[in-house]
């Protein structure tokens, strides 16, 4: 009846820009492809590409300038409130 879209929330990867702009370590998917494509961004310690898929357990770490942030992949989801963008990850 509900076809494939009835867990559709429930992803198990995702792209790696939409996941930084979902989860809002960086405001827009435009600025996280250029973040990517000037080699800022590695997922589990490898350089990776806007297109890399992430999923839950995955260690992504981002180069803003001088400071470095560094988090755990927790959970996906297409979609996201501000104050529930924060339980997508946790800080390492």
């Amino acid at each position: 009846m509900f076809g494939p879209f009835l867990y559709a929330e429930k992803r198990e990867i995702m792209r790696l820009d939409k996941f930084l702009k979902v989860s809002r370590l960086i405001k827009r998917r435009t600025v996280a492809n250029e973040a990517c494509d000037a080699g800022r961004v590695t997922v589990n310690e490898k350089v990776a590409k806007a297109s890399t898929n992430v999923k839950a357990g995955d260690i992504i770490e981002i180069a803003f300038g001088n400071k470095t942030v560094k988090v755990r992949v927790l959970d996906l989801k297409e979609t996201t409130k501000k104050d529930e963008a924060k339980d997508l990850f946790e800080y390492l």
